[in-house]
């Protein structure tokens, strides 16, 4: 191929033609390279003669029109010996004076002793965690809550729904008492007839704790610990209230409830408005008597299902009553009373006559 062809084809001429390229391709540095080992030591620069024949530092242009190739960029600069590092600054913690150690020891001995005193009060059974949260009276009340009631805290998980709903039907029961109030306070005064007042009066004074206290309780802690006894309790109370929710909804007469007997009777000669009173207070009771009857059904198909009976319930009642402090103090006193009886007639001789002569009988000395 002829020259005039290759200033065609290459305008720049050849770039491999320029001195500095071809001096730099023929230098050998072999000799230079060879006795080197990067890996002997790496905290040793590699001799000035390999790293100055490793490469040109600059490349020149081939030509005026050819792009120009600067140094190599440095690597990061090495700080210099004489910056410090910076200021020590003690913390607070480091600065404790005599002191405080000992302020600090003797907060520590206050805990500890407090909690020693709380484990033994928790040993005691005098020791009560949890505060009393029912009744949630007002904080200017003269009385406050005296026992610690949490559904969602003591129940298991699956008895909670049964548990609230028990606790729903009580609060419905004091609706019960009230609307029979307001029956046997218009039977007052429409008939003259102060019987059902008193008598509903007196049952929402006396049915409001003792419902709670008597059936709600038992059945809370039934299903709180899985109490045999406090479910006998719950039956044998909560049938008695049943048979007489049932007695108020039929409403026969003396009976102290406006049930649909009494409903029936006010109809005559006292008026509409009367009569509607009378059959919503009727309505209400009938209700109550049936959510008692599911309410009872529900709870002796759950006490069936855990495996608990009468056997177990006076096993139950024996073993809280041999438990209990008051009847262990009493039964160890008639113990000691009893010793003491017979000690004192056996050493006597049987000075207590019998048939007019002294008994000879007993230990002499």
């Amino acid at each position: 191929m002829s020259s005039g062809n290759q200033d065609i084809s290459s305008p720049f001429g050849d770039p491999f033609a320029d001195p500095s390229i071809t001096q730099a391709a023929s230098t050998t540095t072999s000799s230079n390279l060879d006795d080197y080992n990067p890996f002997n030591n790496p905290n040793v620069n590699p001799p000035l003669s390999a790293r100055s024949s490793a490469g040109p530092a600059v490349l020149e242009t081939a030509s005026a029109n050819g792009p120009r190739v600067g140094s190599a960029p440095s690597g990061p600069s090495i700080p210099s010996s004489s910056s410090q590092p910076p200021a020590y600054t003690p913390t607070s913690a480091q600065t404790l004076t005599h002191d405080d150690l000992l302020r600090k020891q003797q907060e520590l001995e206050r805990k500890a002793a407090e909690l020693a005193a709380r484990e033994e009060a928790i040993r005691n059974g005098t020791f009560n965690v949890r505060q009393p949260n029912w009744p949630p009276v007002p904080s200017f009340c003269p009385f406050g809550p005296f026992l610690y009631q949490d559904i969602n805290v003591e129940i298991p998980v699956e008895f909670q729904r049964i548990v609230r709903h028990a606790y729903y039907l009580w609060m419905y029961f004091i609706a019960v008492l009230l609307a029979n109030l307001i029956g046997g306070i218009a039977k007052w005064t429409v008939e003259d007839n102060a019987g059902y007042f008193t008598f509903s009066l007196m049952s929402l004074l006396i049915l409001t704790p003792g419902s709670f206290l008597c059936w709600f309780r038992p059945l809370y802690k039934a299903f709180r610990s899985d109490s045999s006894f406090n479910f006998m309790v719950f039956f044998f109370v909560f049938f008695i209230q049943l048979v007489m929710s049932v007695i108020w909804a039929i409403g026969i007469p003396g009976s102290g409830a406006c049930g649909l007997i009494v409903a029936i009777t006010s109809l005559t000669g006292h008026g509409v408005f009367y009569g509607f009173l009378m059959f919503s207070i009727c309505i209400v009771l009938i209700s109550y008597a049936v959510g008692s009857l599911l309410m009872l059904l529900k709870v002796h198909s759950i006490y069936r299902s855990t495996g608990a009976s009468f056997d177990k319930a006076k096993a139950e009642f024996a073993s809280g009553v041999m438990s209990n402090a008051h009847v262990q103090q009493a039964a160890a006193g008639a113990a000691r009373q009893a010793m003491s009886s017979a000690f004192t007639s056996a050493t006597s001789g049987g000075a207590t006559p019998t048939n007019g002569r002294p008994n000879t009988s007993g230990i002499r000395f």
